[in-house]
């Protein structure tokens, strides 16, 4: 893994820990994030860390973000009730999305079945 794939890793789990607003000590666990960026930041000697933070920011999608999250949380030793909650976030979005598809495909019969 490259050092740039590696600061995305941790910036997309910064923002996948960020987006989980039904734990209360969230904050806690962000600020482990942040020094655990800041030291890899510190070590490999990377400049325009925000610029980079916004631009993973907009290009990770939330489900790769709660993914690139539990490989971090592994990593820190976060709290196991924070994984979990990751794990069944992810798990509705696929949810959320199987079933869209499968509304799509069935419209899509529809349609062509009256053309």
């Amino acid at each position: 893994m490259t050092i740039e794939d590696e600061l995305k890793l941790q910036i997309g789990a910064y923002y996948g820990v960020m987006s989980m607003d039904n734990y209360d000590l969230k904050e806690f666990v962000l600020k482990d994030i942040e020094e655990y960026i800041n030291c890899f930041v510190q070590e490999n000697n990377i400049v325009n860390l925000k610029d980079k933070m916004e631009q993973y920011k907009d290009e990770l999608s939330l489900k790769t973000k709660l993914q690139d999250s539990l490989i971090i949380l592994n990593r820190i030793n976060a709290s196991i009730e924070l994984v979990l909650l990751i794990k069944n976030k992810i798990k509705e979005i696929d949810w959320f999305i199987r079933i869209l598809c499968y509304n799509i495909k069935s419209f899509e019969g529809v349609l062509w079945k009256n053309i």
